[in-house]
């Protein structure tokens, strides 16, 4: 069997043959007498013994812990393109219909992407070494986390209604980025506490979710805020998306005075 050699002068590394084992020769770059190693030298590593409980035959009862990769099944998959579609296919209707969903319609949407988004999301960010939860676990949890993404968006509601806003269309770019930036606080702790993620991954986690949705907002017209609202003017009044404001007769200031004969 070769033998592996390190000259100790221009460290250049070869083998030899075994028959050369403890004998002197010159390098063959530097030309540095070097001692070939014997068997003396060799470095043995041996193999662990299996520690833990074995059977009467001495084989380990206990196995090594499998990690099962999560792969979407055809079904996840068709159910997730099938509620995009319909949710995009809503959005362009409302649109081009010039009506504003009621707020049911819009609550059942944010529904029902929170989970497939919250689960695209964990599959692209989960940590690859632990191979992330699986089954009935895995369910649970980002049932979890897809529960409290929606109600982020109840909370962009609850907190336009409590300053007083009687309609989205009158929350200011201000209001709008402390919204924002609540939602985002709560999409990540959820992430955090219920995925196990770093801060990072639950802000990307919880930004998939908040981007998906916010774009149907837009394709769907919606005044979310004023400065993304074309109709925030009858909006700030409290009109309807689209309807005429009517300009009243005013009466004069200082009345003619009739002429007297």
């Amino acid at each position: 069997m070769p033998i592996p050699v390190t000259c100790p002068g221009c460290l250049a590394r070869f083998t030899v043959s075994d028959k050369y084992a403890g004998k002197q020769g010159p390098c063959p770059k530097c030309k540095q007498t070097i001692t070939v190693p014997d068997k003396s030298q060799e470095v043995v590593i041996h193999v662990p013994e299996n520690y833990g409980p074995k059977d009467a035959g001495g084989r380990p009862v206990l196995k090594p812990i499998k990690r099962v990769e999560f792969t979407p099944n055809g079904f996840q998959i068709v159910v997730a393109i099938g509620v995009a579609a319909v949710s995009i296919i809503a959005a362009l209707w409302a649109r081009l219909s010039g009506i504003t969903p009621p707020t049911w319609a819009l609550a059942f949407v944010a529904i029902a992407l929170a989970y497939p988004l919250c689960s695209i999301g964990y599959t692209f960010f989960k940590d690859d070494e632990l191979g992330g939860y699986i089954g009935k676990d895995r369910l649970v949890r980002l049932g979890i986390c897809a529960g409290v993404f929606a109600l982020t968006w109840g909370v962009y509601w609850l907190l336009a209604s409590y300053f007083g806003n009687r309609v989205l269309a009158q929350v200011d770019t201000l209001q709008m980025s402390i919204f924002v930036l609540i939602m985002f606080g709560l999409g990540i702790a959820v992430s955090v506490g219920s995925c196990e993620l770093e801060v990072a991954q639950s802000f990307l986690h919880y930004a998939i979710y908040f981007v998906a949705t916010l774009l149907l907002a837009f394709l769907a017209g919606l005044p979310l805020a004023a400065p993304f609202s074309k109709d925030s003017d009858d909006a700030m009044l409290g009109l309807p998306k689209g309807s005429q404001k009517i300009l009243l007769p005013t009466q004069p200031t200082n009345p003619p005075v009739p002429n007297t004969p």
